[in-house]
């Protein structure tokens, strides 16, 4: 499968959603501007975007319309509009668009002029849009999504743990109690999508695997792999349910506004959500960092979103993308707060209100600091290439879900965990061989 397909069906099998393109034409003027980006899943996020993108056309002379879609379509968009050589000005991905660098601009220029005015990005940023073996810029990372622990309150409460379980080991026992207790299993998924992908990966990484090193070799194949997965057919057994095998991108979410789940790896749309269903059942939710394993706490980033620019831009349209993309940044505190806290900044001085709204929600959590926690996230959320860079090897890992799998194999019992992840390791050797080969990644020796 080519790199591009490949990335493509990782999107469409998670979100399996059909195209709603909604344009809405902002200014007109001598230079076009065209943006692409996903369905925000907090509406005023998009109505905030398109007024802050006419007024910025307004001011800056350009001609601005700006298209959202749903985010099964931005790779078969992107991949579509490189091979016409026509489309969009700038397109929005919240995975890594890697795979596609040899059709997109170079934005080190951009990138530098962010960097000298506001520090360098967080590494979980910039490890998703810099391609180390190119020293390439390929995009502009300019948020990044946490992922926390998000539990019922009342029945972590019930067996000793009122904040929630802070390690794997506690994730264990007290997810064990609950559904003894109170016949209600965690949620870790196991199937082929994104939280799967995410949470697995986040176990990995707190037992000291990966998949690669920081100088993308690949590392899967160790007694600390093997243990991490060992351990999530345990909390399987014990706690969950066969229900994680068949579950999509939404199934831990409805599960945990349904009371149906005790314990999820998510960001906080599923608790936003619930404050507008049932703002009773919302206030039993709390959120706890990332757990902590033998070799530390980690955590994938949610998502990112991330602005790319294809080749086939140029001229002044081209310098009118850049200076929006850094005009945009110039104003995160509204990037932030119309994202209902969703956003986080990865220049963290953009956003010099978000320690304060995390310690008093200005959307209404009970306890107003109960998003506090997500302060930290910077320390413990990773990029998925970590401790390295997510290249396009580590891109086809993912959209091929050769960890959940992997995880997976173990749990279902149909094979141990040194089988089920040398069979993983041999094909991910294999896929970094022939990135490897193309000149997109680094390592090999």
């Amino acid at each position: 499968m080519s790199a591009k397909s490949a990335f493509q069906a990782l999107v469409l099998a998670l979100f399996c959603l059909s195209i709603t393109i909604v344009p809405t034409v902002l200014a007109q003027d001598d230079v076009n501007l065209s943006i692409l980006q996903w369905s925000h899943f907090v509406p005023r996020y998009d109505e905030w975007f398109d007024a802050y993108a006419a007024d910025w056309g307004t001011q800056n002379n350009v001609s601005v319309s700006v298209d959202h879609i749903n985010l099964a379509e931005l790779p078969a968009t992107l991949a579509a509009e490189i091979d016409a050589g026509e489309g969009h000005s700038i397109v929005e991905f919240i995975l890594s668009p890697v795979a596609y660098v040899e059709g997109l601009h170079d934005l080190t220029d951009i990138n530098m002029a962010a960097q000298e005015k506001y520090g360098e990005p967080l590494p979980t940023c910039s490890a998703t849009s810099y391609l180390p073996v190119l020293d390439r810029w390929y995009g502009f990372t300019h948020t990044y999504v946490p992922d926390p622990g998000d539990y019922i309150i009342s029945l972590w409460t019930a067996v000793g743990y009122p904040n929630g379980p802070s390690t794997y080991a506690e994730l264990l026992d007290g997810g064990t109690k609950i559904k003894e207790q109170f016949g209600v299993p965690l949620g870790i998924g196991l199937s082929p999508e994104l939280d799967s992908e995410m949470a697995n990966r986040a176990i990995m990484w707190s037992y000291g695997a990966s998949v690669q090193d920081e100088n993308e070799n690949v590392v899967l194949n160790s007694p600390e792999t093997i243990e991490a997965v060992n351990y999530m057919a345990e909390l399987y057994a014990s706690a969950m349910t066969d229900e994680v095998f068949a579950w999509n991108a939404a199934s831990n979410n409805q599960g945990l506004i349904a009371g149906d789940l005790s314990y999820i790896l998510n960001s906080i749309s599923a608790y936003r959500s619930q404050q507008k269903i049932d703002e009773e059942s919302a206030n039993d939710i709390g959120f706890s960092p990332a757990l902590a394993g033998p070799a530390g706490a980690f955590a994938s980033s949610h998502v990112w979103s991330i602005y790319v620019i294809p080749l086939h831009v140029q001229g002044a349209e081209l310098e009118a993308a850049k200076q929006f993309i850094l005009d945009h940044l110039d104003n995160f505190n509204d990037v932030v707060y119309n994202s209902e806290l969703y956003n986080f900044p990865c220049y963290p001085p953009t956003a010099p209100d978000l320690e304060g709204w995390l310690a008093n929600d200005p959307f209404g959590s009970m306890p107003p600091d109960k998003l506090k926690v997500l302060e930290g996230a910077a320390e413990w959320g990773v990029q998925l290439g970590y401790p390295g860079v997510a290249n396009p090897a580590i891109g086809q890992v993912y959209n091929e879900f050769i960890i959940s799998s992997m995880f997976g194999r173990v749990a279902l019992g149909e094979m141990t965990a040194e089988e089920s992840v040398a069979q993983a390791a041999a094909r991910v050797e294999e896929i970094f061989a022939e990135w490897r080969a193309r000149g997109l990644v680094g390592g090999g020796e």
